[in-house]
């Protein structure tokens, strides 16, 4: 919100000196003076949602959201009784489900309890997801107040043309309605074009989060589990090194011995 209010003030004390100027320039600076302050807070706005949308994006990219690739391959290998090889492989991805994947394993080989060790693979993957989301609800509130700004710079846009359609009298020119119901609308406009892209590249985020919520849940608990569908290869016996010889079937899960 700082940001909004100081770049608003900029451009407040810019405009009287790029309003001089001729070309492009002025043609910005007209367009700034005939919206008002409600255009330049809609420019802060724009700006800050700008900036968060390049942060999510460069945070996305670092941690890898959305590859699934390794924590597959991890998982098929511990399927098949490769345990050390499997916790190698998702170790070395920076993707959170890969991660999520090599702690469960880990887990598993020290012998820890399920419960436990799904308690510790939640906590991590609850700290991950808040992270992802951080910076997602100032663009729920851009998107959110951007349509309303406009509305409001249009509200107030068109008390002024008929004030000034008042003092105008018996000597009404009808360029002077005309003339302030389109410079009302514009605030409308560009808070539109403020939010309609910050809403959609909102959900398109969240969408992305959202996956990658659901692909952890599933990796993790397939680690616990036995793939029972049809055409399913069978399960292999993981041997530990802790367990001096003594093997662990992936099927005694699904299983009880008399």
């Amino acid at each position: 919100m700082r940001s909004v209010i100081f770049t608003a003030c900029f451009l407040a004390a810019l405009s009287p000196r790029v309003a001089k100027a001729e070309g492009p320039v002025a043609d910005i600076a007209s367009f700034f003076d005939t919206g008002g302050p409600v255009v330049m807070i809609l420019l802060g706005m724009s700006v800050l949602a700008l900036t968060l949308v390049l942060l999510k994006l460069i945070q996305f990219r670092r941690c890898r959201v959305g590859a699934t690739r390794p924590a597959r391959e991890a998982l098929a290998l511990c399927r098949a009784g490769r345990t050390e090889e499997a916790i190698e492989r998702a170790a070395a991805s920076p993707d959170p489900t890969s991660q999520a994947l090599a702690r469960a394993l880990r887990g598993q080989q020290r012998a820890l309890a399920e419960p436990v060790v799904r308690e510790e693979v939640l906590r991590y993957g609850s700290n991950v997801l808040f992270e992802l989301r951080r910076g997602l609800r100032p663009l729920e509130v851009i998107g959110s107040l951007a349509p309303l700004l406009g509305l409001l710079g249009t509200v107030l846009g068109m008390i002024e043309a008929f004030r000034q359609l008042e003092a105008a009298g018996n000597q009404v020119n009808p360029a002077i309605l005309s003339g302030g119901i389109w410079e009302a609308l514009l605030t409308t406009a560009v808070g539109l074009c403020v939010a309609i892209p910050v809403v959609a590249v909102l959900n398109w985020l969240e969408r992305r989060v959202d996956h990658l919520a659901h692909e952890m849940d599933d990796v993790v608990t397939q680690a616990f589990t036995v793939d029972l569908g049809e055409g399913a290869p069978a399960a292999q016996p993981a041997t530990f090194p802790h367990d001096t010889g003594r093997t662990v079937h992936a099927a005694s899960l699904a299983t009880r011995h008399a």
